[in-house]
């Protein structure tokens, strides 16, 4: 029951980002960063992960760049499906350092694999289909990003989303790991 209401939510979820055309994207998108720089937990934050977007999810690849010319730290997941957990890597230089993995997301090349422990975190910038205003986050499934959060307890998790992605209840199970904040065009929910 509870996996096909979740399965239910994605489908909805994913359907409602489709209708997003690219120009709005990138200007949401740019919205949404200017809040997420203003926030406390990134002004202060050295180590921050990024997911790197791919298909309609909010766009990193400029937060990524401008994070990095700001002197951050900036670390990237690797989707190791063998082990089904995500890897930490430290990222210098977008353009240079990335390429497509099987699945058809940006990961960095063999050779500029930095790991990093998820200990050293201090802000997450989490990925997300669904959130709703008591924090909770659908996933896309693989559940990579909740085991990734329950090894750092300590670390800020903020996710960044589009409005229409902030819905009235997300279905969640034990695993499911809350945000801090979910940073959306419009608003900061806390």
């Amino acid at each position: 029951m509870l996996v096909e209401k979740k399965k239910k939510q994605r489908q909805r979820a994913m359907e409602y980002r489709q209708r997003l055309t690219n120009r709005e994207l990138l200007k949401k998108s740019m919205e949404i960063k200017k809040k997420l720089f203003e926030l406390e937990e990134f002004e202060t934050a050295e180590n921050i992960m990024f997911f790197v977007s791919f298909n309609n999810e909010v766009r990193t690849e400029f937060m990524i760049k401008e994070a990095l010319k700001l002197g951050k730290s900036v670390i990237v997941p690797i989707t190791d499906r063998k082990e089904n957990k995500l890897l930490l890597s430290q990222l210098k230089d977008y353009d240079q350092e990335l390429e497509e993995s099987n699945y058809g997301i940006l990961e960095p090349k063999e050779e500029y694999v930095r790991l990093i422990e998820s200990n050293e975190l201090d802000l997450v910038v989490s990925p997300g289909l669904a959130f709703d205003r008591e924090l909770n986050r659908l996933g896309y499934g693989g559940g990579y990003y909740d085991q990734l959060l329950s090894q750092a307890p300590e670390v800020d998790k903020v996710a960044v989303a589009f409005q229409i992605q902030i819905i009235e209840e997300v279905v969640i199970d034990e695993y499911d790991i809350p945000m801090d904040k979910v940073v959306t065009e419009q608003e900061v929910i806390s």
